[in-house]
């Protein structure tokens, strides 16, 4: 059962350093013991497996929080933590509808407000547009798109 805490002691230079969990204790980790191990400091916040090695209590499996609990997509203010999962994927559209960049509107609701015909489409026209669609715990789905948002940058901010 994964467990939280907060990195108390570290030692760069060694490798290794404390966490104290939930309950208080300390706990011994290894830098190979953590999934994002360039996130390590003092006073982050981890979850970890606990468990017991020849020396006491010991973590494994330590993820590293990242320090910002929100992200912003398209001026979308999302918890990390509510985000339950994201797929990236393409979609025809028709070419018309290309958001116009200068006037690029935040909320996805105002989305099709912003849409400028332009003249020299043929209106069956279409075009592969990368989407990002983002689920979250609540049961959210909220879609971005390629024209809104660096979709592969996003995804790296998701990824943690």
């Amino acid at each position: 059962m994964a467990m939280n805490g907060t990195i108390t002691t570290w030692f760069q230079d060694k490798g290794f350093g404390f966490i104290k969990d939930e309950n208080g204790d300390n706990r011994y980790f290894h830098v190979i013991k953590v999934a994002n191990p360039e996130l390590i400091k003092k006073d982050a916040a981890v979850t970890f497996e606990p468990t017991t090695n020849n020396k006491g209590l010991s973590a494994y499996a330590v993820k590293v929080s990242p320090e910002s609990k929100y992200i912003y997509i398209a001026g979308e203010r999302l918890k990390l933590t509510s985000i339950k999962s994201y797929v990236v994927y393409s979609e025809d559209v028709p070419v018309e509808t290309r958001i116009d960049k200068e006037n690029t509107v935040l909320s996805v609701g105002i989305l099709m407000n912003s849409i400028k015909p332009k003249t020299d489409v043929k209106p069956d026209e279409t075009r592969s547009l990368k989407k990002l669609a983002v689920t979250t715990f609540q049961g959210t789905t909220l879609i971005f798109t390629a024209d809104e948002i660096d979709i592969d940058a996003t995804v790296k901010m998701l990824k943690v």
